[in-house]
């Protein structure tokens, strides 16, 4: 939130990051990672690098920064009147991280019960659909439920991109994306997508696999992810 804060005021994602004292990497993947948890981006960018590009705090992203300010507040008033180390077992499930690249917040539109597993459809802002497989007691005991909301954990790992058209899987998540940026490494690629709609996906892969199907910027691919890879989350 001091990031968006920042930016707000600067208009520039990089001068927001030195500001807070974040890499302009890690400012980049945390205003990716805010815009893919709600249903409309908070921040609108440019990508201008590390030199700066224009970059603007949305109508909902100002609604948010200001509910968070107004919990922020009420919290720490809350948390002055808590036992010590009661209040650190509950606002440490409130500050809970996750090492998982992708978390994308989506509405339940479908659930297919079976005896053992069931199958959950989220649906994300602009129409992109997230499958998941889980047990039939996850279900019960994180009440899922059609029309509720859920968080999709995929470790960037997970996600396999493919190039061309009519492609023949057993993965039953296939997102169709542009590849936003691609960093390269010793060994890995990170290739992060624009599935549109303001929500983006880090995949990543082997620097040879990057080559081989020579993935830059710009280029379409689909992102291939296994159902029971998709972990859920509630709030």
């Amino acid at each position: 939130m001091a990031l968006v804060e920042a930016i707000g005021e600067l208009g520039s994602i990089s001068g927001a990051a030195r500001r807070v004292g974040l890499s302009y990497r890690a400012a980049w993947d945390a205003v990716q990672a805010l815009n893919n948890l709600f249903d409309q981006p908070l921040v609108t960018a440019a990508a201008g690098g590390k030199t700066g590009g224009a970059a603007t705090v949305t109508a909902q992203g100002r609604a948010v920064l200001a509910a968070f300010r107004r919990v922020e507040a009420e919290m720490a008033a809350a948390r002055a009147k808590l036992d010590q180390g009661l209040g650190a077992d509950v606002f440490w499930s409130l500050g809970m991280k996750t090492s998982a690249r992708n978390a994308l917040r989506g509405e339940i539109v479908r659930i297919v019960g079976g005896s053992v597993n069931a199958e959950v459809t989220l649906r994300m802002s602009g129409g992109v659909e997230v499958v998941s497989v889980v047990t039939a007691q996850s279900v019960e005991d994180l009440g899922l439920a059609l029309g509720g909301q859920a968080i999709a954990l995929i470790k960037s790992s997970f996600v396999v991109l493919a190039k061309g058209e009519n492609l023949r899987t057993s993965a039953r998540n296939q997102l169709a994306g542009v590849i936003a940026s691609r960093e390269d490494g010793a060994v890995n690629s990170d290739i992060r997508l624009d599935l549109g709609g303001g929500k983006t996906l880090a995949a990543s892969i082997t620097l040879e696999s990057a080559q081989v199907l020579e993935l830059a910027v710009g280029d379409t691919v689909t992102a291939l992810i296994k159902a029971p890879h998709v972990i859920l989350a509630v709030e």
